[in-house]
């Protein structure tokens, strides 16, 4: 690369030696000038032209050298800044990876998606309660179903005591367990805002039969059972107490149903 300040110098020694020279050959070399002395001042000049131009030269135009790295990245940013500017740049950071969106971010407030502990300790209550009651249902459908099998024996005319004792204590034994489940449902905690439906509607509405036919059949069984044992047919609204039991008997059946079978 050629420095600029050194050009404008060797393009001057140029021009002047070419000048010189071109007024030296003017002159023939057999002619005679009248003023010696002119000829003589001309032709040492020319003379040390020729010995300085090789001189300017090598000194206009230096031999080319490597420039480093440095070097190089200097020049670069002397004459043309925009580019090195451009190519110097660093790449921004790439944004990390988004997780996955919260509430918050969905448009819910924050007062919302924090959690309760008042109303968790009341739902885990009562999903513990439903679960004791669905546990004791099941247990109860064990002596309700020995408790119709024994009456349908204990009401003939030649029954013993015997099959009567059992078939009340059968009776008795039901009609604990089935009110000891139904303690569990009505007392559960209630969830506000909440609606019942589908099969748990069924199993709700059956509870009017076998709930109210759960109190009666036990007084029709005591009033039964003393006309049994003071050897009287049965009578009065005391007969009512095995139709009343099978009905009390079937609707409890289908409400287990409704929630065991999913439709």
């Amino acid at each position: 690369m050629v420095p600029l300040k050194s050009a404008p110098i060797a393009i001057g020694c140029l021009l002047l030696a070419s000048s010189s020279l071109a007024r030296t050959s003017d002159f023939p070399a057999t002619s005679v000038p009248s003023d010696v002395s002119f000829v003589n001042a001309d032709a040492a000049m020319a003379e040390a032209m020729q010995r300085t131009l090789p001189r300017a030269m090598i000194a206009a135009f230096p031999s080319p050298r490597f420039f480093s790295d440095n070097e190089s990245a200097d020049n670069d940013a002397a004459f043309f800044p925009q580019q090195v500017l451009t190519n110097t740049q660093q790449p921004s950071p790439a944004p990390p990876n988004p997780g996955p969106p919260n509430l918050n971010d969905l448009g819910f407030p924050a007062g919302q998606t924090q959690g309760n502990p008042q109303e968790q300790a009341r739902l885990d209550k009562r999903s513990h309660m439903l679960k004791i009651h669905q546990r004791l249902g099941l247990i109860t459908t064990i002596p309700l179903i020995a408790t119709v099998v024994t009456g349908t024996m204990a009401g003939g005319r030649n029954t013993s005591s015997t099959t009567r004792d059992l078939h009340a204590a059968l009776g008795s034994t039901t009609a604990g367990l089935y009110f000891t489940t139904a303690y569990f449902s009505i007392f559960a905690p209630k969830v506000p805002s909440t609606h019942t439906r589908g099969p748990i509607r069924l199993h709700k509405a059956l509870a009017w039969i076998h709930g109210p036919g759960m109190i009666l059949t036990p007084f029709l069984g005591a009033m039964a059972f003393e006309q049994k044992s003071q050897g009287e047919r049965l009578h009065g609204i005391a007969s009512a107490h095995g139709a009343v039991a099978i009905v009390t008997a079937g609707a409890y059946g289908l409400a287990i149903a409704a929630v065991s079978l999913h439709f």
